[in-house]
């Protein structure tokens, strides 16, 4: 009898009906098809962090990025304001549809980040709000109900280094080594229009020996599959040269040679915002959005979370293990005071899940000696 697959190779319908007259076609090439139908069905989420210092044209690349104005309500402070400013955590959400796909945005801004006279630690509620993040999706995929989780992890951070100095300022490397573990960090290199070509070149290579240097682990693309073809390959390459992207945002619409364009007009000519041979622009909306946002997204549930998830986990083991140890050394004593299972002030749903690891730990114990009993028993 011949077991081999007869249908491979068979040309697959796109109406996902068999094809013509052949009975062995199964039909689970149309997986895909059934994958994509699904997924532009319930939409997309995305959530985009922009932090760096006020005046580097944050809030227009973000506009320019997702042709959106996000920003409409924002109030201008003075600059004693700004100085008296702490970091606040501001999100902007917006729907956005294109061709029949709706992605959620939501854009997480740092205003007051780098502003004061002491900037000692001021990347902390910038950490903090990653984590509560982390945290709150840890609890509801802990859960009853895990069927219509919310995604608010941050996904990827767009961090504007100025174009003024000779390199990454102590800020810039504190900030980056703080938040390198928790989220996926693009360097950007703002306002590109300030500088020379000769300058932006030297002033990367600068930004990109000092990464290195203090082992900033910024995000790093993926390597392309051996079947890629070539275009996409080198658009890859010509990608990852790129870092720190250089850039200019502008949503303003300008004359140039004939042709309506978005960009900055200057007495000595016009810098083109989506001209490869002026910015970086195109670079960054082809990474972020055309080819790279879903591996942001792979990156940060399957690395940042993970390691976050396992933390949580593993100090709950061990608060759990202390517990009993300390219970075992009660009963053993012969005092009658009560310890509590879990820290005073604990919240419900925290003890909840410590609980619900002691019962795992406990079931995990009883299989182990369920095993040791029978390896006995065999011997």
């Amino acid at each position: 009898m011949d077991h081999s697959l007869g249908w491979q190779g068979n040309p697959v319908p796109e109406d996902g009906t068999e094809a013509g007259d052949d009975k062995e076609y199964v039909g689970f090439a149309t997986l895909p098809n059934q994958v994509h139908r699904k997924s532009v069905k319930k939409g997309f989420d995305f959530t985009l962090m922009v932090a760096g210092e006020s005046g580097l044209g944050k809030s227009t690349l973000v506009n320019s990025l997702f042709l959106t104005d996000l920003y409409r309500d924002r109030k201008l402070l003075g600059a004693e304001e700004r100085i008296m400013q702490t970091v606040e955590i501001t999100k902007h959400a917006v729907d956005i549809e294109e061709k029949g796909v709706r992605l959620r945005l939501t854009i997480v801004d740092t205003p007051g980040f780098g502003d004061a006279v002491n900037n000692t630690e001021c990347w902390r509620p910038v950490a903090e709000y990653i984590d509560q993040q982390f945290e709150q999706y840890f609890r509801d995929e802990s859960g009853l109900n895990r069927k219509n989780i919310q995604d608010n992890r941050v996904h990827c951070c767009l961090y504007f280094i100025s174009p003024f100095g000779h390199g990454l300022r102590p800020l810039d490397v504190e900030f980056m080594k703080a938040l390198h573990q928790r989220v996926n960090i693009v360097p950007i290199l703002a306002k590109a229009d300030t500088l020379t070509p000769s300058e932006v070149d030297r002033k990367k290579c600068k930004i990109r020996e000092e990464i290195e240097h203090f082992g900033i682990k910024i995000y790093q693309f993926p390597d392309c599959d051996s079947d890629e073809d070539e275009d996409f390959k080198l658009q890859d390459q010509a990608l990852k040269e790129s870092i720190p992207f250089a850039v200019i945002g502008s949503n303003t619409v300008v004359e140039a040679r004939g042709r309506r364009v978005r960009g900055r007009l200057y007495p000595w000519g016009i810098v083109e915002v989506e001209n490869p041979g002026h910015c970086d622009f195109v670079k960054l909306r082809t990474m972020l959005v055309r080819t790279h946002m879903q591996d942001l997204k792979d990156v940060t549930r399957e690395t940042h979370y993970e390691n976050y998830r396992a933390q949580c986990i593993q100090s709950m083991t061990r608060l759990v293990v202390k517990e009993r140890n300390r219970n075992k050394l009660t009963r053993e004593s012969g005092t009658d005071f009560p310890i509590p299972a879990v820290p005073p002030g604990t919240d419900p749903e925290t003890e909840k899940l410590i609980r619900e690891k002691d019962e795992e730990l406990r079931r995990m114990q009883e299989m182990l000696h369920k095993i040791q009993r029978q390896m006995k028993e065999t011997h």
